[in-house]
């Protein structure tokens, strides 16, 4: 009741006649002065899809002096007949079309409802009906369905199937990518079983042409220039036509970015994709590497969304500046200038310590970047002209894009597009004021693909939508993508749409119009229809059914063909793909269809092949020990010494082989978080804890860490951060005993007997101790680092009582700080000279000694523990440590979550294990601090 009272409002408001009322007085108009439209005696409407009734009364009105023809395409001639024997009155709503029940094809019923709908709307029009028949179409099973439609005759199963009759195909494939490469296959094998088969007569039509438009590129090597080597695929002469402006032109994706973003939170991820926008990057003079760079700064200055802190008002964050691209950009600039090590800041700002000399242009044009963008944003808000719209958007483009002088005609379409809503809009351009809701859908339409001659007809294999090529005929008709859930789209009703509640005959209806593409194109392929889409989970590979309308279709299929074993036909006729292109049977004849082989794939056949021939078992990393290492200079570096101890397979990939284990590339958090992560607050505390130990102020370090963006906002902060102090100074008041005495750094040297030197220094040592406070709970690395240091300073040092102190977290929460105090062997040099020993063997080959498993092994025998207690315990510490089997180069060596049994049969790691720790648990007193 509501939208009448409004509409009511709304049109006395306007003072102007609504289109529904001028109808009237067009339609009469063109009736009593033919004059008034420039038009010739003779009217052509070519291939209307629909026909609404209001196109019907100005056809009619222009019918009364000139002699007007409807070119329609109707996929039978029978059921206009007998749908206009069934309509004997007006017939206005949907729901009592009658239509439906004349048609006696079960494909012309379910897909059909358009091209009678065309038909019930032009019913009341005096016309006269003239039907062109095609010729018979060929005795093949895609000619059998196509001549029962256009005779409205229920299929009969009378038609056998044989061998090569492979007109109508269908492919089931494990999802889009393997789509793709089968249709490559299918055409491919067309071209090749016929001669007179040219590319331009061959048509793929895609629901969704966007998503698989990269697959089509990449699949037939649309960006190849050398193909002579490649597959033969990417020789073919391939055009995808009717794409998204903003796909083909990146003036026009900068554009539509820009509206995007107008009244979005500006987020790190959204800047920096504007940022690798190509035009955007030529601007500013990025390379790759520079956005690499920008990509580290952005997550390490904090910047999470927001401009500043007005830009968060409309979310009630105003008072919140940190982690806004402001507080990033300020600690970048500043960083330029100054380090981040002795907390000094300026303003509001702390200094970014990741900025070089040679970042200074890079960071200076990000800046640039980010201000001009916040400006062009700043006008796209508000009420505004629809001129004040245009010119901002073309501002945008003239301060933030670049083109190359190739590329000239992206900002002529781009100004083009623009100019055009000027023009539509005349005298009302600086008149009409307009949202962004509202330039957002003024520009929708035309930043979407529109079909355009030069896409079509032009001798290649043309790769388009449904819609523009939907009944042209070809000789090979192509269907990619019919997935079930995409095809036909689904439909939402508002429910406010009353009209959608019944709606009338005649209207669009995106679900009805698929199905009707669908039909089209059935009827026209001229000798091969194929069908591609997606029957197995490419994860799973769980079976998915096909969209309801290919099911129809295969049910067609049933009801038509009969079958000697009594299957479906459905089942003969679908071809069901491997997952992989490298699958043996893509090459063994007659298996997924045809004579010969499926694929065409050279490198897909050498793997096949690969794959065919016994399975070897896997290599050992290594068929023996290397050569042993040489050491630069004969000096074993102290801290090399201690990395490697701490996780000897590491130390083996990385200094003997000199390779990595890759890591995934932190994604960009765009968000305010109310906690941290486990590690970023470990972080947050490792900071509180050194600056404290260094002497800093309090207050300084905790606004320091504000400043840095690291914190939640607001009481959140706070309390994360009264929690590290509550953690941390503990640990602080359980050093201090031992930092009494002014802190000193020593220089080793030890000779070790094949004479080699060990070398490095010793830092921390106050007095005749080595101190030093972790964050982190104690654990096995900290005290086998302090371990060494201490070996290295008593052999160089002999004379004094070293020892060395390691205070660390409990092994709880709540529980007070661990200490571990070592003193030194009766022969440090001995036994630094035996782990050096050590370092050597685990330089020729890996060692079996992941560093938590073998402490617990050593632990529990050095306190007594039998032997099969104290292998529970290392399996254990393998089982449930990120240090044993979840350590990534734990997983390079063994193996996926590899059992503990692979690290100990066969191996001396037991006998390790005691070597390593024996020795340290000897010297040890460990217990709370």
């Amino acid at each position: 009741a509501w939208q009448t009272e409004l509409w009511r409002r709304l049109r006395a408001e306007i003072g102007t006649p609504s289109p529904a009322e001028r109808l009237a007085s067009v339609a009469a108009a063109l009736r009593n002065d033919p004059g008034l439209v420039d038009l010739p005696h003779r009217v052509s409407v070519f291939g209307p899809t629909r026909l609404t009734a209001e196109q019907v009364q100005v056809l009619a009105a222009l019918a009364e002096h000139r002699d007007v023809h409807l070119w329609l395409l109707h996929p039978s001639a029978t059921l206009w007949d007998g749908a206009a024997r069934a309509t004997t009155r007006d017939l206005s709503r949907r729901r009592a079309d009658p239509t439906a029940a004349v048609a006696r094809h079960r494909l012309l019923a379910s897909l059909g409802r358009d091209a009678r709908e065309m038909q019930l709307v032009l019913a009341g029009v005096p016309a006269t009906d003239q039907h062109h028949p095609l010729d018979a179409p060929a005795a093949t099973l895609l000619g059998r369905m196509q001549s029962d439609l256009r005779a409205d005759r229920p299929p009969e199963p009378t038609y056998s199937l044989g061998p090569d009759d492979r007109n109508l195909q269908i492919h089931a494939c494990h999802g889009r990518s393997r789509q793709v490469e089968v249709l490559r296959e299918v055409l491919l094998g067309l071209l090749e079983e016929d001669p007179t088969l040219e590319p331009r007569d061959m048509l793929v039509m895609c629901p969704d042409i966007e998503t698989y438009a990269p697959l089509i590129s990449g699949t037939f090597g649309l960006g190849d220039t050398d193909v002579s080597a490649s597959h033969p695929g990417h020789r073919l002469r391939v055009r995808l036509a009717d794409r998204s402006l903003r796909q083909t032109n990146p003036l026009l994706d900068t554009v539509a970015r820009l509206l995007d973003l107008a009244d979005a939170r500006v987020t790190a991820s959204q800047v920096l994709d504007v940022i690798s926008l190509p035009p955007v990057r030529r601007r500013f003079k990025l390379d790759d590497q520079d956005l690499e760079r920008l990509a580290e700064w952005v997550s390490t200055s904090g910047v999470r969304w927001g401009l500043d802190a007005e830009h968060r008002e409309p979310y009630r964050m105003g008072g919140v500046r940190q982690n806004t691209w402001q507080a990033g950009l300020d600690r970048l600039l500043l960083g330029v200038t100054m380090p981040e090590d002795d907390l000094q800041w300026l303003g509001l700002a702390l200094p970014l310590d990741d900025v070089d000399s040679g970042d200074i242009d890079r960071a200076g044009r990000l800046s640039e970047l980010v201000e001009r963008l916040g400006t062009v944003l700043d006008a796209l808000n508000g009420e505004h002209s629809v001129r004040h719209w245009l010119d901002t958007l073309s501002f945008g483009l003239d301060v933030l894009t670049e083109v190359t002088e190739s590329d000239e005609w992206q900002l002529d379409q781009a100004r083009r597009e623009l100019g055009d809503v000027a023009t539509s809009a005349g005298e009302r351009v600086d008149r009409i004021q307009l949202t962004l809701g509202d330039v957002r859908a003024l520009l929708a339409d035309r930043l979407k693909g529109r079909p355009t001659r030069a896409n079509f007809r032009t001798g290649n294999l043309t790769m388009c939508s449904m819609v523009p090529m939907r009944s042209v005929p070809h000789r090979v008709i192509c269907l990619l993508g019919l997935d079930d859930g995409v095809f036909p789209r689904s439909t939402g009703v508002d429910g406010d749409d009353i009209l959608a509640r019944d709606p009338l005959v005649g209207e669009r209806d995106r679900r009805s119009e698929d199905r009707q593409l669908l039909l089209d194109a059935i009827l026209a392929a001229e000798e091969h229809l194929v069908i591609l889409y997606t029957g197995a989970d490419e994860r799973t590979g769980a079976e998915r059914p096909p969209a309801v309308p290919l099911g129809e279709i295969l049910d067609v299929v049933d009801a038509t063909v009969s079958t000697q074993d009594g299957r479906p036909a459905g089942e003969h006729l679908v071809v069901r793909h491997p997952l992989q292109p490298f699958d043996v049977r893509n090459f063994e004849p007659s298996v997924l269809g045809g004579r010969g082989s499926f694929s065409h794939d050279r490198g897909a056949l050498a793997g096949a092949a690969a794959a065919a021939r016994p399975r070897q078992p896997e290599p050992p990393l290594l068929a023996g020990p290397l050569a042993p290492h040489v050491d630069a200079d004969g000096v074993v570096p102290l801290d090399r010494l201690v990395r490697f101890l701490e996780h000897s397979v590491r130390g083996f990939f990385t200094l003997r082989l000199g390779i990595g284990v890759p890591e995934e590339d932190d994604q960009l958090d765009d968000a305010l978080h109310a906690e941290l992560e486990p590690l970023d607050k470990w972080a947050v505390g490792d900071r509180w804890l050194q600056a404290r130990l260094a002497g800093a102020d309090p207050g300084a370090v905790k606004h320091a860490e504000w400043l840095r963006g690291t914190l939640p906002p607001g009481a959140l902060g706070h309390a994360l951060l009264s929690e590290v102090v509550a953690e941390g100074d503990p640990l602080i008041m359980a050093g201090e005993a031992y930092r009494v005495r002014d802190v000193a750094s020593y220089d080793v040297s030890v000779p070790l007997p094949d004479g080699r030197f060990v070398a490095g220094t010793v830092g921390a040592v106050y007095g005749e101790t080595v101190a030093r406070t972790v964050f982190s709970r104690l654990g096995p690395k900290h005290r086998l680092r302090a371990w060494v240091l201490l070996l290295a300073l008593a052999a160089s040092r002999p004379g004094h009582d070293w020892r060395t102190v390691t205070i660390g977290r409990g092994r709880a929460k709540g529980k007070p700080p661990q200490r571990s105090v070592l003193v030194p062997p009766d022969d440090p040099a001995g036994v630094l000279g035996a782990l050096v020993v050590l370092r050597d063997r685990g330089l020729r080959e890996p060692l079996p000694l992941p560093l938590v498993a073998a402490h617990e092994y050593a632990h529990s025998r050095h306190v007594g523990d039998k032997e099969e207690l104290s292998r529970q315990a290392a399996g254990k510490g393998w089982s449930g440590s990120f240090d044993g089997a979840l350590d990534p180069w734990h997983t390079r060596l063994w193996g996926e979550s590899a059992p503990f049994d692979v690290v100990t049969e066969g191996t001396p790691f037991y006998e390790l294990a005691r070597d390593l720790w024996w020795p340290l648990l000897d010297a040890e007193s460990l217990g709370p601090a």
